[in-house]
């Protein structure tokens, strides 16, 4: 089956197993056959009450999936209950308790079949359960928040088979409440996770052709799944958005009864050979609109459109949630500031790119690493910081620089090898150790992790013009600028593709890309580098004396020796840039 084939989702997975299962087999299998068969039918009913249905059932073995965590938990509870009650009718040596995991987690889903980490965590953490009870996972447990009458035992961190990130678990104390006691709505005010949560509701098909419903259900499902790749987000499943077709909403009770920040709506128009597919983000919280915007598109291999819009609208929505959550974090005096708090406010200093932005990016990135040590993003985004710190000229021992980046990134890729912000910084940092092919290994990784990240295509570009393969390194810009045209970081983009186009011998080109850059981002040192050496080689030595200047004006201690770290792997590269340089007049 081809990747295109397998559907991502974030759900909800219950799984069960019978405590002692061998030896009731052992002494009367029969009468072990009849209980189960019986107990599995109360599964499936129980399952069905709470919008559930079971997926798998081998052996004594059960998986059930829900849309709603809440109620995959209140399932539980009833299902215990009802196992008790039959239980207590069978002599001691014959009654089969189960033990039930529920996880929150990302799964694919292959026709009727879900596999995945999701559904690895929850069966590890049913095996956590005590005989008739029931274990949960930190996502369960903070997105049910204090919407049941329930008691939870945190049971600590566990390192579980297959399972790098130790998982931390909670048992449910079921005792404190009945499933009777437990309110069996269809709305629920749900917790808002501490990380930035969002539902998507279904695009609507403005066409006025019943027909295109396809078309507008399948942008949105696609954008489900991509932004479900992110590690940032808390990303409601399809089945539970999709309640709400065709209704008029009020995105302050969807965001009530989902349990979620933002809301993400949008419609989809046809006419003729052309689509316009709107979106909107909401903070659901407020009511307030946080970003709109409209993507046009010829309607000429349909399946290709639908991934383009679908990356637009992702790329879009990732920064415009990144810049909103970064202006909402509190102060960070406070000694109870928590490790998502602290990498959102550097989040947003570290893209500043200032040299007095990044150091205290680097210093609040340093406290999130030191509050969880087991922090991918924490890991990544310092090693991203550094990096970024070294490449901008603003340290001054490089090699210390890099080697620590370089470990941290490790770090990050060993403590969620599937996060492509990990891989993508590991790349990133392999191109200034001068291992390109690594590098582009690692990006390619990333790309393969979330087709839509826009920071993985932009820098894959950068190592490829660095290795002297500029028309790939031109089309990979190119992708990030058309994805994320929002981007903050933009300008790495340009001096992307000027550098291409130098290494290509196209010095024109190159010129006019540098000059983009460098009124994006006036301190870039590479966008001026870039200027000059252009100018150089095409011999227009006023201008070039005047990129210089302004070169030096913005950093006065620029040097061609200073920029000969500049990763090139091949030498004539590099010395046609020093050669044109030099021509321009910029101090050895």
């Amino acid at each position: 089956m081809s990747t295109q084939e397998l559907k991502r989702k974030l759900t909800a997975i219950l799984s069960a197993d019978v405590k002692g299962y061998s030896r009731l087999m052992g002494e009367n299998e029969e009468a072990t056959v009849r209980t189960i068969t019986a107990y599995r039918k109360v599964f499936a009913a129980i399952v069905k009450k709470h919008r559930g249905w079971v997926v798998d059932s081998p052996g004594d073995n059960i998986m059930a999936e829900f849309a709603s965590v809440v109620d995959a938990v209140r399932g539980a509870v009833e299902i215990q209950e009802e196992l008790k009650a039959r239980n207590s009718e069978l002599p001691e040596d014959r009654r089969m308790e189960f033990r039930i995991g529920i996880n929150l987690g990302d799964v694919i889903q292959e026709g009727e079949r879900i596999y995945g980490d999701g559904v690895n965590v929850a069966a590890r953490i049913e095996k956590l359960a005590d005989p008739g009870g029931i274990c949960i996972s930190e996502s369960v447990r903070t997105a049910v928040g204090t919407n049941l009458p329930l008691g939870y035992d945190f049971i600590g961190e566990h390192s579980v088979k297959n399972i790098a990130r130790p998982i931390r678990a909670y048992r449910i104390l079921v005792e404190t409440a009945s499933a009777t006691d437990i309110p069996f709505t269809e709305s629920m005010t749900l917790h808002v996770p501490d990380k930035p949560s969002i539902a998507v509701l279904p695009f609507t098909n403005m066409s006025g052709d019943p027909e295109q419903e396809y078309f507008s259900d399948g942008i949105t499902e696609d954008i489900i799944t991509a932004l479900s790749r992110s590690p940032w987000l808390f990303v409601i499943s399809r089945n539970s958005g999709f309640a709400y077709r065709g209704k008029a909403v009020d995105v302050k009770q969807v965001s009530q009864e989902l349990g979620v920040r933002y809301i993400l709506e949008g419609s989809v128009r046809k006419a003729g050979n052309r689509v316009r597919v709107t979106a909107q983000l909401v903070d659901g919280t407020l009511g307030s609109h946080v970003w709109a915007e409209k993507y046009d598109g010829e309607l000429q291999d349909i399946f290709e459109l639908q991934d383009e819009l679908t990356q637009k609208v992702v790329a879009s929505t990732h920064t415009q949630i990144q810049l909103d959550i970064s202006e909402r974090v509190g102060r960070l005096e406070r000694p109870d500031v928590g490790t998502w708090d602290l990498l959102a406010r550097g989040w947003k200093l570290f893209y500043e790119l200032t040299e007095e932005s990044l150091a205290s990016a680097e210093t609040l990135f340093r406290r999130a690493v030191a509050s969880d040590p087991t922090s991918c993003e924490a890991h990544q985004l310092l090693a991203s910081v550094l990096i970024h710190q070294a490449q901008m000229g603003y340290v001054s021992d490089w090699d210390a620089t890099i080697s620590k980046a370089y470990e941290l990134a490790k770090r990050a890729v060993a403590l969620d090898d599937r996060n492509e912000y990990a891989h993508w910084i590991l790349g990133f940092i392999e191109l200034w150790r001068r291992n390109h092919d690594m590098a582009i290994a690692e990006l390619n990784r990333a790309v393969e992790l979330n087709p839509n990240c826009s920071l993985a295509y932009g820098t894959l570009g950068t190592v490829l013009s660095y290795s002297g393969e500029p028309d790939e390194s031109i089309k990979n810009n190119e992708i990030a600028i058309r994805s994320n045209p929002r981007d903050i970081s933009i300008f790495f983009r340009f001096s992307g593709i000027a550098m291409a186009h130098f290494v290509a011998g196209c010095y024109s080109e190159a010129a006019q890309w540098a000059r983009k850059t460098v009124q994006r981002k006036p301190t870039w040192r590479v966008g001026h580098a870039v200027l000059a050496a252009s100018l150089g080689q095409l011999n227009r030595l006023e201008e070039a004396k005047e990129a210089v200047n302004n070169y030096l004006q913005m950093i006065p201690d620029a040097t061609i020796s200073g920029l000969r770290q500049l990763p090139f792997k091949n030498p004539d590269d590099a010395h046609r840039f020093e050669e044109g340089l030099r021509n321009a007049g910029l101090p050895e």
